[in-house]
């Protein structure tokens, strides 16, 4: 494997699948398959799940919440698809532990750089949810700070597109797509690959992310082997 120790980053819109609404069970259970041979192959997984198949803080402020208030909604609906996606791996035979950076004991440990990194010695598959605990962060952000935190060799933010592109593939048919592009060129061009605090918080510690399409099974096998699967953003 190319990398040994890796941050996965899924959108929780994906979770959908083709319901249009909350956690579809079958796409839950091929993402746990696939996450699941992996690790089983050797491959250190720490995992961040967004929130936006059930509730996303900054849609919530367009419709008139308030923007704390909506993130602490969001952090919660991360934590939802969070315990979905343990459960899943549990069935997969899989040793998980759910950290979270919003305090909820009942169903999830404190997140800490610790206890994380102890976890990992003894073999467990890590789930971080609730973000970073704090408003103003979206799930890309809290991705980057965690990857860092636990050491990753890599974030791989795995999404419904199969790589960034020099524009928007679903609107421009003759999008070009690249199989790496650094971070000085992503800001130039003013690609979007992530929001702006996640994405520096990456160029300044050197961690390269790899985006690449999720929905299509086998893609994290093919990333993980360093094949070309995505796009590698780096120096």
């Amino acid at each position: 494997m190319k990398y040994n120790r890796i941050l996965l980053k899924l959108s929780g819109e994906s979770l959908m699948g083709e319901q249009g609404f909350g956690i579809d069970p079958q796409r839950l259970e091929t993402y746990a398959k696939e996450i699941a041979d992996n690790v089983k192959n050797g491959v250190q997984t720490a995992i961040v799940i967004g929130g936006g198949n059930i509730f996303r803080g900054l849609a919530g402020t367009g419709q008139g919440f308030d923007r704390v208030q909506g993130d602490y909604m969001g952090m919660l609906a991360t934590t939802i698809n969070s315990l979905a996606l343990q459960d899943a791996l549990t069935k997969q035979d899989l040793h998980v532990k759910l950290l979270s950076g919003l305090p909820i004991e009942r169903v999830a440990e404190a997140m800490s750089r610790r206890k994380a990194l102890e976890y990992f010695d003894e073999g467990y598959t890590l789930i971080i949810a609730g973000g970073t605990g704090n408003p103003f962060f979206t799930t890309d952000t809290t991705s980057a700070l965690r990857a860092l935190e636990v050491e990753a060799d890599v974030f791989l933010k795995g999404t419904r597109v199969d790589g960034v592109y020099d524009s928007d593939p679903e609107k421009n048919p003759d999008a070009k797509r690249f199989e790496t592009i650094s971070f000085e060129e992503v800001i130039s061009r003013e690609l979007k690959v992530m929001d702006l605090t996640a994405f520096t918080m990456c160029k300044e510690n050197d961690l390269p992310v790899v985006v690449f399409d999720m929905d299509t099974p086998g893609n994290l096998s093919k990333v993980l082997k360093g094949e070309n699967c995505g796009t590698v953003v780096g120096k």
